[in-house]
Formats: C-alpha cells, structure tokens, sequence
C-alpha cells in the first residue's frame, strides 16, 4: 500500500474519530405536535421525534396511546450536540412551554397520556432535572407547585410518520397545527408566566434568577413595612422586630428577590436591637452605597438583584471582619437550614457543615 493511500486512510480515520457524539433527551408535554417547534430551533439540536414512552406495550399506534389504556405519554425525542446545547438549555425549553401543575393532562387534552414528565437517560440528567424542579418551584413564578415527575427512560417508540413534523409537513398540517395550538390554551399560558421572563440553569443561574418584581406586585405581596424599608429606606423600630433576637440556624435572603444576603453563623448578639452580621453570605449581592440623610455620612447596604434597601454597614463589629452589617429585619426572609433544599438553597448547606 502507497504512503499516500495510508496517509488518507489516516485523515479519514481522524476524523471519524472527532465526529459529533450526539445525545439523547426525552421530555413529555401533551401534545407532541406542539413540543417539536421550540426544541427545534436551538441550535444545537439536531433532530426532534415524536413519539410515545413510559407505557406497557411494545410499538403502540398512536390511536392506541390516544386512548389512555397503554400507559404511554406522548414524549419528544431531542438529539443534540452537547458541545453547542445544554442538557440545561433543554430544560429551560421544556418547562417554559407546558404547564407542570397540571396532573390531568395538558391545556385541552386531556388524560395521562398527555401529563408530563422528564425521561432521564443517566444519572447526570436526573441530578439536573431534579435541581431544575426544584429552583423553579423556588422562584413561585407560577401559582401553583410543580407536579412533573421525573422518571428514567426505558423505551422510546417512535409515532407514526404523519406526525413527525406536523406544523410544517403541508399547507393543511400548517393550518391545523395552527388553529389547534391558539385554541388549546398553550400560548395563552406562555404568554401570561413567561413572556418577558429569563431563567436558565446550572451555575450561570446564580446572576440571573433573582429578579425585582413590578411596585404592584410588591405592593400586593409585602406589608406596609417591608414596603417602606425596602423602597422608601425606611428603618424598623430597634427590638421591635421579627429576627433581632432570631438564634435558629439558617439564611436570610431579600424579601422582595429571594437572593441570599446573611447566614446565621455570621450573625451576633450586637444589642443594637437590630439583625447584626460580620459578613455577607454572597458578597455579589450586597451593594454599598454613602447614604449623608441624616447629615453624617454612612454606607448604606443594598441588595444587588432586588435594589431593596437593607440597612447600614459599620466598622464597629467583631473580629474576624470588624464589620457590623446591622440590617432591617422587614427587608428580610429567614429560611431554616431544614428547608433550604426545599426552597432552592441547597447549595448553602455546606455553610452549616
């Protein structure tokens, strides 16, 4: 053999070595036909295929899973180059597109054929469904807790040819498609908890999940004091108030965002009658600004995400820091150390160990 037909070999050799390994996602949100299109258009994606898992049966039609006896959901199979997309950036489009409170079906279908769940296919995904449950749930963006289950993936059959790319295959399957999505209640859904909306998943959610919600809705959910100490700097009476003597283990996180600010550990007895700490719990979420109101000049202490008004900072506390972080505590949430996975904080868990 040539030196030249080896070094072709070689060539093609290396590059069959360096060919894309795809993966495999399966995720169930009622109708199929309308999961295809948003998963579709990241890139990334190489191919979505309808079809049906987590019943009974072997190869079921379609008009078999229809009629709720196989135990069959009908699923959407996404293959995707893990390089350019996310198993995170999958489930951002998952449950921004289904309603995962509803336990009867989704929208106007209805029945267990058309109830969601995540598939995972290995112990990675469950880990990072599991974590997306769970800070979802934590945001109480939507009304309701989320009932999606997530299961491991056993079998995957594909649906009939007629329904792989349904919303695009012909003028009539455009029509259809079409007028079923905006009467089944689908968008109307999105459109009211997810337009204008960011999350994301992973360690890249830590800047972008809190958020400051509209003066309404702050008006509608806080009391009067939380309202006036977070928006108009107000100040709570010393002694007064709910955590100034609070000695439980756990976080303290803004009342108007949820982004964590103290932990107990860092907090002390300062007899200011106020919440004292030595440090912040996430540094990146406290702001300091000179606040000269009261004709001497201070450091105001501000949360980053929520621009709540906290408090003040001082240079009168004990070692290690020599800080008094001495924080209202109507700008306040305290959450246990019991209920941190529970509420989305897991990752603070560590601080108490």
């Amino acid at each position: 053999m040539s030196r030249f037909i080896l070094i072709i070999l070689s060539c093609a050799l290396s590059i069959t070595s360096q060919a894309t390994e795809y993966q495999q996602a399966t995720f169930a949100g009622g109708c199929f036909w309308c999961m295809e299109p948003p998963f579709e258009k990241l890139e990334g994606v190489k191919s979505v295929i309808s079809g049906f898992s987590g019943g009974k049966i072997k190869a079921p039609s379609y008009k078999q899973v229809a009629s709720g006896k196989t135990k069959h959901l009908e699923v959407v199979q996404v293959i995707y180059d893990p390089t350019k997309v996310s198993y995170n950036d999958l489930l951002v489009v998952f449950w921004t597109n289904i309603n995962p409170t509803d336990a009867g079906g989704q929208f106007v279908d209805r029945g267990h054929q058309y109830t969601t769940a995540i598939f995972y296919h290995n112990e990675e995904q469950k880990k990072l469904a599991q974590a997306s449950k769970e800070q979802l749930d934590s945001l109480k963006i939507l009304p309701k807790k989320i009932v999606t289950p997530i299961r491991k993936y056993e079998f995957f059959y594909p649906a009939e040819d007629y329904h792989q790319d349904f919303y695009k295959r012909s003028l009539y399957t455009k029509a259809k498609y079409k007028y079923y999505r905006a009467a089944s209640g689908r968008d109307d859904y999105i459109k009211k908890y997810w337009i204008g909306k960011k999350i994301s998943f992973g360690n890249k959610t830590s800047e972008k999940k809190y958020f400051k919600p509209s003066a309404q809705e702050l008006k509608d959910k806080l009391t009067d004091l939380q309202f006036r100490v977070t928006q108009e700097d107000a100040t709570e009476r010393p002694f007064e108030n709910k955590y100034w003597d609070n000695k439980e283990e756990g976080i303290y996180v803004d009342i108007v965002s949820g982004e964590p600010l103290f932990s107990s550990k860092d907090k002390f007895k300062s007899g200011t009658g106020w919440p004292s700490f030595t440090r912040p719990l996430v540094k990146n979420n406290i702001i300091e600004k000179t606040d000269t109101k009261l004709f001497v000049s201070r450091t105001e202490v501000r949360s980053k995400h929520g621009d709540s008004h906290l408090g003040h900072v001082f240079t009168d506390g004990p070692k290690p820091t020599g800080l008094r972080y001495c924080i209202n505590s109507a700008s306040l949430r305290f959450i246990k150390k019991s209920d941190l996975k529970k509420e989305g904080y897991g990752e603070f868990l560590s601080v108490f160990e």
